[in-house]
């Protein structure tokens, strides 16, 4: 007879979504995550595969959780620079319970170039980031607020690239004045 699960399986994803995102894929052991998940080795295998599967669906579950936060802070009755300042603010944001950066941007970085199932999942996800912000931008040409003459795609491109620099910023500074100082010249394309 199977044994019942003794653990959430998406509490014990997020712990081990926090210790990747933390030390990245090459760096965590699987006693490291057996240590962190606080679950036994034959029961991350059981229920989540390798240690590969395990960091997809890690990364697959940060990918939703972002979405989500993402969503959160550029949907509410906010103008659309607003929206996009808040994007890119988050992710300079220090919080005491994530690590610095993002997990996406440091899959790029590590595995992306070797690692055909992690680039996909980065480039989804770096889609996902551009097509929210030329949705933004789109709305705010409608608003009146950004003017006409942005060509939307263009735009949308450069700041995903801004976006993205300044992740891998925030994992390598303090610096939240210089940081800040980022968001603010990057979205001066958008005046």
């Amino acid at each position: 007879m199977a044994r019942n699960k003794e653990f959430e399986v998406n509490a014990v994803l997020r712990k081990a979504m926090h210790i990747f995102w933390e030390q990245g894929y090459e760096k965590t052991s699987m006693q490291d995550l057996v240590t962190h998940m606080g679950i036994h080795r034959r029961s991350i295998y059981d229920t989540f595969g390798d240690k590969h599967r395990l960091y997809m669906k890690a990364v697959e579950k940060y990918g939703e959780l972002l979405e989500s936060s993402v969503h959160q802070k550029v949907e509410a009755p906010t103008p659309m620079k607003q929206a996009i300042r808040r994007m890119f603010e988050h992710a300079i944001m220090a919080a005491d319970d994530r690590p610095k950066g993002c997990l996406m941007v440091n899959t790029a970085v590590e595995l992306a170039v070797c690692d055909e199932e992690a680039a996909e999942k980065v480039n989804q996800s770096f889609v996902k980031t551009e097509d929210k912000l030329y949705d933004l931008i789109l709305r705010g040409k409608e608003t009146g607020e950004i003017g006409n003459h942005q060509d939307a795609r263009r735009t949308a491109e450069f700041l995903n690239s801004a976006f993205i620099g300044l992740c891998v910023l925030a994992k390598t500074t303090n610096d939240k004045e210089k940081l800040e100082g980022i968001i603010d010249t990057s979205l001066a394309i958008l005046d």
